[in-house]
């Protein structure tokens, strides 16, 4: 086996036990809380009518969803179902599959998190070499001024300010990702633009801290590469400007900053819960946070499991992307 298929294979490997402790923690941690789902449908359905609940009711609902059975048999029937048949289950807080809201929500909640993501560095890497270039002058003390505060204002603030600014000033109505008008219309021209009007202010806000860092962070490490004896030469040889940022220090500074995506899709995806709860998305973060407040915990860990799936496939990737543009990690690869 070579040194390429070696490092795949124990990837791969590294992967699948990451993704097993994932499922495994959230299911133990939803396990741990005070209650269960039984206990709270039975106290939604009944709360002000006057029913006394009984502890027997309480067991026969928990019978019929199969919770009174061991954790690690649930667990372990949870998990097989999804290597053998990609079957995470039921829902027990909506009657529905947990498959169904997530094939269901999966599309507009990636369309959020990657139009962030891309907002984030369409900003970040230019002004973060822009700055890199000037340190220490007017604009690098004003870009780091707003980049400090976008690290410092967490999201759910920004998404108050932004949903109160829209309604005050401007009368319109930025909460949900698609008006009333288009909720079951067909995708057409008007709908995308509809998706997008509405979409435009939690792309901002969740794109917010990640601009920030991400800035912060090329501004960092292209300020350091500017210093670097490689580049004093390439100016010898009389390459200055753009040509000379943008072919020396500035490669070299994008590798960290490649190597980072999938963590910037988790930080983003961190704080998208709050946010959806704040703006009435409807999508996989604020589903999320029922199923967690609803006890549901096929729907809680798949819905994490999915998501840490995409993280974990892309950090792969991004590991690949960076091999391809720098032999030196390439040639590590291959030993």
């Amino acid at each position: 086996m070579s040194g390429f298929a070696r490092y795949l294979f124990w990837r791969f490997v590294q992967m699948a036990i990451t993704l097993l402790a994932v499922s495994l923690m959230v299911y133990a941690i939803i396990e741990m809380m005070p209650g269960d789902f039984a206990e709270r449908e039975l106290f939604r359905k009944f709360n002000g009518t006057g029913v006394t609940v009984t502890q027997a009711d309480i067991d026969n609902v928990r019978a019929q969803l199969g919770l009174d059975r061991p954790f690690l048999v649930r667990y372990g029937e949870w998990i097989w179902g999804i290597v053998t048949r990609l079957d995470f289950g039921p829902a027990f807080r909506v009657e529905t599959t947990v498959n169904r809201i997530i094939a269901l929500k999966i599309g507009s909640t990636m369309a959020v998190i990657t139009a962030a993501l891309f907002l984030s560095y369409l900003i970040a890497i230019p002004v973060g070499m822009y700055v890199a270039t000037r340190q220490r002058s007017a604009a690098d003390t004003a870009i780091s001024i707003v980049s400090y505060m976008g690290l410092a204002i967490p999201g759910f603030a920004l998404a108050l300010l932004l949903l109160y600014v829209n309604v005050t000033l401007f009368g319109a109505d930025v909460t949900g990702l698609i008006s009333e008008r288009y909720a079951n219309a067909p995708w057409s021209w008007g709908k995308i633009q509809d998706f997008l009007a509405h979409a435009a202010v939690p792309i901002i806000v969740l794109g917010w801290s990640a601009t920030a860092f991400q800035l912060q962070t090329m501004r960092a490490l292209m300020g350091d590469e500017l210093g670097k004896l490689y580049v004093t030469a390439a100016r010898a040889r009389g390459l200055d400007g753009f040509r000379l940022y943008w072919r020396y220090p500035a490669r070299q500074a994008l590798l960290p900053i490649i190597n980072s995506v999938g963590f910037d899709v988790n930080r983003i995806f961190n704080e998208l819960p709050i946010v959806a709860l704040i703006l009435v998305l409807g999508e996989l973060g604020q589903e999320l946070l029922n199923a967690y407040l609803d006890a549901d915990q096929n729907t809680a860990a798949g819905i994490l499991l999915v998501i840490t799936t995409l993280i974990v496939f892309l950090n792969f990737f991004t590991d690949l992307l960076i091999a391809a543009i720098d032999p030196r990690i390439r040639m590590g690869m291959s030993r």
